[in-house]
């Protein structure tokens, strides 16, 4: 598909007319992406297919000489770049790329595309961790501002002229952009299966039909989840991850418990443990199985690919260490093996489904102990987390050391403050000595 795609533009720009100077500028683009940013084919097409659309409207401007060419959005492509795949260098590429291309198609001097180039890094910088549609019209207009500037800048001069085609349309073009932006984003969305900060915000919301039958349904799992999101949200924010993404995420990390609510501790508040009637390898089973129902589920709902990645790999490929040591001690046959009681993966592949795992174990483990000092917590979280590095857990997302060790600060600090101690009041006492309160002394 990639050859295919650098063909097609090898055709295009010849029979246009264009410099073939652009396909060997994208194949350089790609090789880059390739080998320094590991990218995979299928984002490189997705970036290939924003510049191609640019050049396309470039072209088509072009063929219509009474246009202003300043009226082309170009700051729009590195803003959605940054909006989709919410990565700066990536964007900060595109920006260069955009730039570039759409001032070799209009034949644009080297001061227009830089121009161009700096608002569009204008706008990815104001729209990173975007949350809502007027930080978007905020974007567009200090896109504005800055092409203006910037115009001004390279030629102090202004006259008439200067102002009604070059600095009136500079100024225009960033409203343009955020508009582009604005009508685009969630086509682009569905077209390349990514997401935004906007749907993410719309998932978070309690009345999603998942979340609302998560709380009639299974409501021990529910606060589980919100207290693993609390967790995990500020875990993300310590080391510079996507905390949105990760809020979001542990949200529905758990929602195939629905299916057997029963069968999990934290619902379990009237009856018996259901465990108890049933044999390590049944009870193996009913756990696994929330994984692969939670799946199911959450695609029944469509949800991004980018939230059902949490559902698996918070578990990574743990031991369920209770069911495990429960089988060996009623003399299970001796080909009881290990993996058996293991969740099948994978393990976390990026930091934000990693923090997710961290903060479910840190969570259970926390709330089953008897005294929450800090001190216990601490100890307990440390213990926690180094466990998850030895198994291993942690060797396909690349999680620093550094990072780790912020991690767990941030844990203990948040479950320090969740589980602080209190002061007790002392009880109401029937004697005649009691002193009262000073208001009721006053009283009548």
């Amino acid at each position: 598909m990639v050859a295919v795609s650098f063909l097609a533009l090898v055709i295009f720009c010849y029979f246009s007319g264009f410099p073939l100077i652009i396909p060997l500028l994208v194949f350089f683009f790609g090789v880059h992406l390739f080998y320094f940013k590991k990218v995979t084919p299928r984002l490189y097409l997705h970036l290939a297919l924003l510049l191609a659309l640019l050049i396309f409207a470039a072209h088509a401007l072009k063929a219509y000489s009474h246009l202003i060419h300043f009226y082309l959005p170009i700051a729009s492509v590195a803003m959605l770049t940054m909006l989709l795949f919410n990565d700066v260098q990536i964007s900060f590429m595109m920006a260069f790329m955009a730039s570039t291309l759409a001032g070799i198609v209009l034949g644009f001097d080297l001061n227009e595309m830089l121009v161009f180039f700096l608002g569009s890094l204008a706008g990815v910088y104001k729209v990173r961790d975007a949350r809502t549609r007027g930080s978007l019209i905020e974007a567009g207009i200090f896109v504005s501002i800055i092409q203006v500037v910037s115009a001004f800048l390279i030629n102090p001069v202004v006259n008439k002229d200067i102002l009604m085609y070059i600095l009136k349309p500079l100024a225009i073009n960033g409203l343009i952009c955020a508009a582009v932006v604005i009508a685009t984003s969630k086509i682009f969305e569905t077209i390349f299966g990514e997401i935004t900060n906007f749907t993410l915000l719309e998932l978070s919301d309690s009345s999603h039909p998942m979340l609302k039958r998560m709380v009639v349904e299974a409501p021990g799992s529910y606060h589980h989840s919100l207290i693993v999101s609390n967790l995990a949200e500020a875990a993300a924010d310590a080391i510079d991850a996507h905390s949105l993404l990760v809020r979001v995420g542990a949200y529905y990390h758990d929602i195939g418990k629905m299916v057997k609510p029963e069968y999990f501790t934290e619902n379990q508040m009237v009856v018996g443990n259901k465990h108890d009637d049933l044999e390590p390898s049944m009870s193996r089973l009913v756990i696994f199985n929330h994984v692969k129902e939670g799946i199911e589920l959450a695609q029944k709902y469509h949800l991004n690919h980018r939230i059902i990645d949490f559902i698996p790999e918070h578990h990574g490929t743990s031991l369920m260490h209770f069911f495990y040591q429960k089988a060996l001690a009623e003399d299970q046959p001796e080909g009881l093996d290990e993996r058996d009681y293991r969740y099948p993966g994978p393990k976390p592949q990026s930091k934000e489904t990693a923090i997710v795992l961290l903060a479910d174990s840190v969570e259970g483990a926390t709330r089953a102990m008897d005294e929450h000092t800090p001190q216990r917590i601490e100890d307990l979280v440390r213990k926690v987390i180094n466990n998850k590095f030895i198994d291993g857990q942690l060797d396909e997302c690349n999680l620093t050391l550094r990072e780790i060790d912020t991690i767990a600060s941030t844990f203990v600090r948040v479950l320090s403050a969740m589980y602080h101690g209190r002061v007790k009041y002392p009880e109401k006492s029937n004697g005649n000595n009691t002193k009262k309160s000073s208001k009721e002394d006053t009283n009548p």
